[in-house]
């Protein structure tokens, strides 16, 4: 793509030079901004169910893509939605996040009917400019660059009115802000649809992942069932340790089904060397920049891996042996919204874990890891849900995990499975990681030409082969 065949200095050093045709203006001058008056939030109370009041917008109703995402809406009481009108949100109108995920943007490009915003966002209205390509703009570097200077100077984790007001805003001539609007829409859509392709794939990676844990713990390496999914998944021949028939016998337990009939259900507190513990309550002022690594819920991601990055440590003196981890210990989230999260650890040097995570020890690689494994099946989060105390909080207690039941193979089957699966997951999770990447390379090269675009680096003028008529593109 070529670049403009002439430019001109901007007069603003970060920027530099401008298309020659194109203006500049502060954001205010083009729109109307308005949030909710005083910055008040809302309480509980304030809040009802669907139907009783209407929409009200946060920053997690702002997805990745920058659109609105009401997968978990919030409604608020008629009273305090008719006391603030001034921002009432209507269609053709754009929200921006002013806390939290600073200047994530959507362009509202639907009638949801009766909505309003809360106080983490800005209601931006009266549009003088090509909405959709303001929409665009503000997804730029040159609006991220802008964050980044109002932030340093203020040290304020958010951003005012009259901060996003002082935005410096680049602004082609209108038929051209049109031909840009048709440019991006072609080609974000075209990104977007890779993405939304890519994302797919690695859920049904997940789902395979899950199922072949699932037929391994439960039935073991043996057809029919388990080598159409083997051979999908790890897209190669099939290992022959999974090519035996067994005889198979009513597990007892509903949710586990039928077993093999040389296995036997056992509980994990029949299996662990010693008795259920439970991790240290500390408070984080406590927390020092070296010493007793301090496993907490939030350092373990979904898979049950440990986060190395912005750990938290404890001197050794505040750790009392017996809340140092063994090697083969097995980490369980007891309560909160993380409940049954699972952690098998494996690390060398000095470890503890948090108050909130209960440990159990089976005194070898393969014991530990097949329970680990068995944390990963959906006759599991069954079982979680089928245990958990709802009250305040979700929660089960280290006796309820000490009384879970498991299907418990021989120890030499036991040692073939954790092979096996460990064999098959990794190429599955190479796999995820690969596509992982994949997403993120798209999302950096969709963020890349927005910005180039919309900041006149590149000429698309030429893009269409048909003529574009002013408005056009007003509506998504």
């Amino acid at each position: 793509m070529r670049p403009y065949p002439s430019y001109k200095d901007s007069e603003v050093e970060w920027i530099g030079e401008i298309p020659s045709g194109w203006a500049r203006k502060k954001l205010g001058y083009i729109v109307n901004l308005q949030g909710r008056i005083g910055y008040k939030g809302y309480k509980k109370t304030d809040f009802v169910d669907e139907g009783e009041g209407c929409l009200v917008l946060g920053g997690k109703h702002i997805n990745s893509s920058q659109k609105i995402d009401l997968s978990n809406p919030d409604f608020l009481s008629w009273d305090k939605y008719y006391e603030s009108p001034e921002i009432m949100v209507k269609k053709g109108d754009m929200i921006i996040s002013q806390r939290g995920s600073l200047g994530k943007v959507v362009f509202i490009d639907e009638d949801y009917g009766e909505m309003t915003i809360n106080p983490s966002l800005v209601l931006v209205n009266q549009i003088k400019e090509n909405p959709i390509f303001l929409w665009y703009y503000l997804q730029s570097n040159h609006i991220f660059t802008q964050i980044n200077l109002i932030g340093s100077i203020t040290t304020i984790p958010m951003l005012s009115q009259e901060e996003i007001s002082t935005f410096q805003f680049l602004i082609p001539p209108k038929r051209e802000q049109i031909q840009i609007v048709s440019f991006l829409d072609h080609k974000t859509q075209k990104i977007d649809e890779l993405i939304e392709k890519t994302e797919k794939k690695i859920e049904l990676l997940k789902e395979k992942r899950t199922a072949l844990i699932n037929h391994c713990v439960t039935k073991g390496l043996n057809p029919p069932a388990c080598l159409p999914a083997l051979r999908e998944q790890a897209g190669s021949r099939t290992d022959e340790r999974a090519g035996r028939n067994v005889e198979m016998k009513d597990s007892g337990v509903k949710w586990i089904g039928e077993i093999p009939s040389g296995w036997t259900i056992s509980k994990l507190k029949y299996d662990t060397l010693i008795p259920v513990r439970y991790g240290l309550n500390i408070s984080s002022d406590r927390y020092t920049e070296n010493g007793v690594r301090f496993i907490r819920i939030t350092d373990l991601d979904d898979c049950g891996e440990l986060n190395p990055d912005n750990g938290k440590y404890l001197i050794e003196s505040d750790v009392d042996v017996e809340f140092l981890l063994d090697k083969y210990d097995l980490l369980l989230c007891r309560s909160g919204h993380t409940v049954g999260k699972s952690y098998l650890h494996l690390q060398d040097g000095m470890y503890s874990s948090g108050g909130y995570l209960v440990r159990f020890n089976f005194g070898d690689y393969f014991s530990s890891k097949f329970v680990f494994y068995t944390t990963k099946t959906d006759f599991y989060l069954y079982w979680i849900r089928l245990n958990t105390i709802t009250s305040t909080i979700e929660n089960v207690n280290g006796e309820k995990y000490s009384n879970m039941v498991y299907p418990k193979p021989t120890n030499t089957e036991q040692h073939q499975i954790v092979e096996y699966l460990d064999e098959q997951t990794q190429k599955i999770d190479t796999t995820i990681e690969k596509e992982t990447q994949r997403i993120e390379l798209l999302k950096e090269y969709r963020q890349s030409l927005i910005s180039e675009v919309v900041t006149g680096k590149i000429d698309v003028r030429g893009y269409n082969s048909t003529v574009l008529v002013e408005g056009e593109t007003q509506s998504r």
